[in-house]
């Protein structure tokens, strides 16, 4: 039998919704926020807002492009944490409303093992370019940096982190001291390959 899951992500600032079935992704949607540039960093009660809007067009469109209804679904995962807490309230609102009307279970994932296991999802079903345990993982995210040893699914190690700030805001601190858009990673990145100062 299939397993059918729609996960639901708002830690931050981008409110996405996939669908997966038997580790393939059928469908991912990210809406990000504009609202932040003016501010030249994520402002907590905006992000949380900006969810409020965002979140069920992101999850309709999520089903549409996978192919699936509500009812095609056997659970629905969303972030518990790390995260903006307005944010992760907006998320986990959302779905343990969606999942009580549908009588279906709720599964809570946090936010930094998820970008470990993202390696297992499959783009195809014959995808075989899952790593092979134990490896080691650089966890870089916009408000966290860890280097993770992983044995298995749910045997994680995290031997080292960041104290301060991870290098995403780092990149933002950067561009908005040089004048730059938001958010200053991608903006920084394409200056540093042209060689630009």
């Amino acid at each position: 039998m299939s397993i059918t899951i729609l996960g639901i992500e708002s830690s931050c600032d981008d409110t996405s919704a996939a669908v997966i079935r038997d580790e393939v992704m059928l469908s991912n949607v990210i809406a990000s926020q504009a609202v932040h540039e003016a501010y030249g960093g994520v402002v907590p009660e905006l992000a949380s807002r900006a969810h409020q809007q965002n979140i069920i067009p992101v999850v309709s469109e999520a089903l549409k492009r996978a192919g699936v209804t509500p009812e095609d679904l056997s659970a629905v995962a969303f972030t518990r944490g790390p995260g903006l807490m307005g944010s992760l309230l907006v998320g986990t609102s959302f779905a343990k409303g969606f999942t009580t009307a549908l009588n279906i279970p709720l599964v809570d994932v946090n936010h930094l093992q998820a970008h470990v296991m993202a390696h297992f999802i499959k783009r195809s079903p014959d995808d075989n370019t899952q790593p092979p345990f134990p490896f080691l993982c650089l966890l870089v995210s916009g408000g966290n940096s860890q280097i993770i040893k992983v044995e298995s699914y749910n045997e994680m190690t995290v031997i080292g982190q960041t104290i301060d700030d991870a290098a995403g805001e780092a990149f933002d601190k950067c561009a908005k001291v040089m004048g730059l858009s938001y958010p200053g990673g991608p903006v920084v990145d394409r200056l540093a390959k042209e060689g630009n100062p």
